[in-house]
């Protein structure tokens, strides 16, 4: 077991690495969130979901179903 260990320590190491970055990364994600935060960073002036994406009140834009016509 220590032998595997051993002969692999370099690719434990990255990984346990990879997997604390990813962490914080998910970790600040949730923080943004929690506060209100865009995830994109670039603001909604030009977003094409502008008013649709954030349920901050009443300029939340709700689609309506599509009707289909019955084929005419």
């Amino acid at each position: 077991m220590f032998a595997w260990i051993a002969q692999n320590i370099a690719t434990i190491l990255i990984c346990l690495a990879l997997i604390v970055i990813i962490g914080f990364i998910l970790l600040r994600l949730v923080q943004n969130k929690k506060k209100g935060k865009s995830s994109c960073g670039c603001g909604c002036q030009g977003c094409p979901m502008h008013g649709g994406c954030h349920s901050s009140g009443s300029n939340v834009v709700k689609a309506e179903p599509l009707q289909r016509n019955g084929g005419n």
